[in-house]
């Protein structure tokens, strides 16, 4: 590896993550990285996939699909941002993982559309751990009920999802999704962002999301 590559944020943040999993007792490389190149240029990215990283997250299913369809071979790609009906056919088909299934006419529509395309992308919950009215994302209290329901349709929940207010001590929520988890026998937790992904670590995710550490401040479109 390149000196230029041993040093660059991406090599420091996996350090820092393995350094998380030793602090924390976990077994080295049992925490997923996923690179969060939503709105990141291409000329961001392509230094980060030439680095070996593998695992990354869109937050728009047109944008993932018009940017990582000439890259799609050995890339595992994570939808991370809230998915509409009329792009479930979309989503199912181009996605390796979906991470935000939150409400019952979503799960209804990726039930079907996995039974017509006979394939299907791993599922996450996303919980609205801090009830923030701004945000998407399952009720804490109506979590279990929404698992049962999706399970009853037919789709396997691999993990949960969360993003805790950025206002507060993430650690209570982590454990909370935590205990959510482990009542519903589900083992996959996403949680975690630049800012607090050692957090998680030590509360237990599985996968982390991180992009600005990685890339650099996101270049958003006009609105």
């Amino acid at each position: 590896m390149s000196d230029a590559l041993q040093s660059s944020p991406l090599a420091a943040i996996r350090a820092r993550i393995a350094a998380a999993e030793k602090a924390a007792g976990r077994v080295p490389g049992s925490v997923t990285l996923v690179a969060v190149s939503k709105t990141q240029p291409w000329d961001h990215i392509a230094p980060v996939l030439a680095a070996d990283q593998r695992v990354f997250g869109e937050n728009r299913v047109q944008e993932a699909m018009e940017r990582w369809t000439p890259h799609r071979d050995g890339v595992a790609l994570h939808l991370i941002g809230p998915l509409q009906t009329n792009k479930v056919r979309e989503a199912v088909g181009f996605f390796d993982v979906i991470e935000t299934v939150d409400r019952e006419k979503l799960a209804r529509a990726l039930a079907d559309e996995i039974d017509k395309q006979g394939k299907a992308p791993r599922l996450y919950v996303q919980v609205n751990i801090g009830q923030e009215p701004q945000k998407a994302g399952v009720a804490p209290a109506e979590a279990d009920a929404f698992i049962a329901l999706c399970r009853a349709l037919g789709l396997t929940i691999e993990g949960l999802m969360c993003i805790p207010p950025a206002e507060d001590d993430p650690a209570p929520h982590f454990a909370a999704l935590r205990k959510i988890a482990a009542r519903n026998g589900i083992e996959r937790l996403s949680m975690g962002m630049s800012d607090d992904f050692e957090v998680a670590i030590a509360e237990g995710a599985t996968s982390v999301r991180v992009g600005s550490a990685i890339f650099g401040s996101r270049r958003y479109p006009p609105a």
